[in-house]
C-alpha cells in the first residue's frame, strides 16, 4: 500500500479510537454523564430561546471546552492510579491540579451560559 493509503488507514483508525475514548468516557464517569445531561439542557434551552449563531458558537465552545478538560482529568486521574495505586501526596497534587482545570472551565462556562441566557430569561 502507497504512503497515502496509508495515512488515511491511519486518520480512520485514530477517529476510531477517540470516538471509542469518548463513548467509554460517557459510559463510565459519573462527572461526564451530569455535563453531557447539563449540556442537553442548554441545547434545548439554545433552540427554545433562539440564541444568534454567535451565542450557538459560543456555548458550543464552552460545552465542548469542559467536557474535553473532563476527559483529560480522566486520563489523569486513572493514569496516575495505574502508576501508584496508594495513596500518595504528590499523585493527590497531581489530581487535584487536573480537577481544579474542570472546575475553572466550569466556572466559565457557567458564565457564558448566565450572559447568553439572564437576558432572555429574566
Amino acid at each position: 500500500m502507497d504512503k497515502k493509503g496509508n495515512f488515511i488507514n491511519n486518520r480512520l483508525n485514530g477517529i476510531s479510537c477517540a470516538f471509542k475514548g469518548a463513548i467509554l468516557l460517557l459510559k463510565t464517569e459519573a462527572s461526564i454523564k451530569i455535563q453531557f445531561f447539563i449540556a442537553l439542557l442548554v441545547t434545548i434551552a439554545g433552540f427554545y430561546y433562539n440564541i444568534s449563531s454567535t451565542e450557538w458558537t459560543i456555548q458550543i465552545l464552552a460545552i465542548g471546552l469542559v467536557m474535553s478538560i473532563e476527559g483529560l482529568n480522566t486520563a489523569i486521574e486513572k493514569m496516575a492510579d495505574f502508576i501508584h495505586p496508594e495513596q500518595h501526596n504528590k499523585i493527590g497534587f497531581i489530581k487535584d491540579i487536573a480537577a481544579g482545570a474542570v472546575f475553572i472551565a466550569s466556572i466559565a462556562a457557567i458564565v457564558v451560559g448566565c450572559l447568553i441566557y439572564f437576558p432572555k430569561v429574566f
